[in-house]
């Protein structure tokens, strides 16, 4: 499942550095603007508490999370969409994913300077909306143009077309995001979708701290959240240094006393990543056995059929039903049998929709 959460923000925030606590693949951090001039691609593990207490039961050869993509874009600045700083190529990097994590400087650091003078993650957070919306515009305007040529043909489908897209073009003018637009869910599909806008992605927050405020924010962290008290989405603190330091430490006991002295139960950046996952409208089912214990993953609404094909495409193309136990259920009982015997067993068929932490065995015939 190809679905990606792109990493953006103005230039020198710590983006990469927290990419690289996150992903497989390192990517190299430098103290200077537009030092970078491509997207870095990694994977993630999606951390998940509930494999470990199933492994616990099962004791499986092995235990397999589940992973998604993520792009770490370059820096932008003030002028992206026209062409400043690095250019406006990584805003076509942005285009190709599914969600966005912004990153905002939240710290001082005076070997840092910062592109624009000083620290102030709101006006940063509004510069960044601000070049997305000019692209956005940019790509709504062109296809206003394309459909008023279809709409000289009388074509009264392509003429109320028209009226949407202009109604849009208004909305990102007023210096709205087009999240924001509202639309009815079929005209959004038809109309809006094929243009891949950018200010339409789900996105999420991430004030980037120094280590003292990993636990708690600082005054920029909260700046931040007051000012999006009133949008729909998550603000998450995360520490980037402390969590580079967290990432290199191979004794798990020794970062548990590391996340203990900062006040913190666990990583930031497995709370960030959990969220991402939500922002894609994802969500995990699992299959244990002796050889291991797995999660999967699904967009939420999926069948049992389509989540089959997720483990192989034989799976799907012979599907003939799904035996369920919830998570839950299966924790509780401590086994298979004793789940069959509690009632907690389901036999379920094609017309089926998975939910978070469904145990699924797939019975098929190919």
């Amino acid at each position: 499942m190809a679905l990606k959460c792109g990493i953006i923000g103005i230039t020198n925030v710590g983006k990469t550095a927290i990419f690289n606590c996150i992903s497989k693949t390192k990517a190299e951090v430098t103290n200077f603007a537009f030092s970078t001039n491509k997207s870095n691609l990694g994977m993630i593990d999606v951390p998940d508490e509930r494999l470990l207490k199933i492994d616990a039961l099962v004791k499986s050869a092995r235990v397999m999370p589940t992973s998604v993509d993520i792009v770490d874009i370059p820096g932008l600045a003030k002028g992206s969409s026209q062409g400043e700083g690095v250019g406006n190529k990584f805003l076509a990097d942005i285009q190709q994913t599914d969600a966005i994590i912004h990153v905002l400087r939240c710290f001082d650091d005076e070997n840092l300077p910062h592109v624009e003078g000083s620290v102030d993650p709101v006006r940063d957070l509004e510069i960044v909306d601000l070049e997305l919306q000019v692209r956005d515009l940019d790509l709504v305007q062109r296809k206003i143009q394309r459909v008023e040529k279809l709409a000289k043909s009388g074509d009264k489908e392509f003429k109320r077309q028209v009226g949407v897209l202009e109604k849009l073009a208004e909305h990102i003018e007023n210096f709205q995001n087009v999240r924001g637009f509202v639309i009815d869910p079929e005209d959004k599909k038809r109309i809006i979708d094929d243009m891949y806008l950018l200010t339409a992605k789900p996105i999420m927050y991430v004030c980037n701290v120094d280590d003292e405020a990993a636990a708690t924010g600082n005054k920029y962290s909260v700046a931040v959240q007051e000012a999006l008290k009133d949008v729909d989405t998550e603000v998450l603190v995360v520490a980037g240094n402390l969590e580079a330091e967290i990432t290199e430490l191979e004794d798990e006991a020794d970062r548990i006393e590391f996340l203990s002295d900062a006040g913190l139960t666990e990583p930031g950046v497995n709370r960030m990543i959990r969220s991402a996952y939500r922002l894609l409208n994802l969500e995990s089912f699992f299959t244990a056995g002796p050889k291991e214990v797995r999660a999967w993953t699904v967009k939420k609404g999926s069948t049992a059929p389509v989540a089959a094909g997720v483990i192989h495409s034989d799976l799907e193309r012979g599907f003939i039903r799904a035996e369920v136990i919830k998570y839950d259920d299966f924790i509780k009982y401590g086994s298979e049998h004793a789940c069959k015997e509690a009632g907690k067993f389901r036999i379920e068929g094609k017309n089926y929709i998975v939910q978070d932490g469904d145990m699924l065995n797939i019975r098929f015939n190919v």
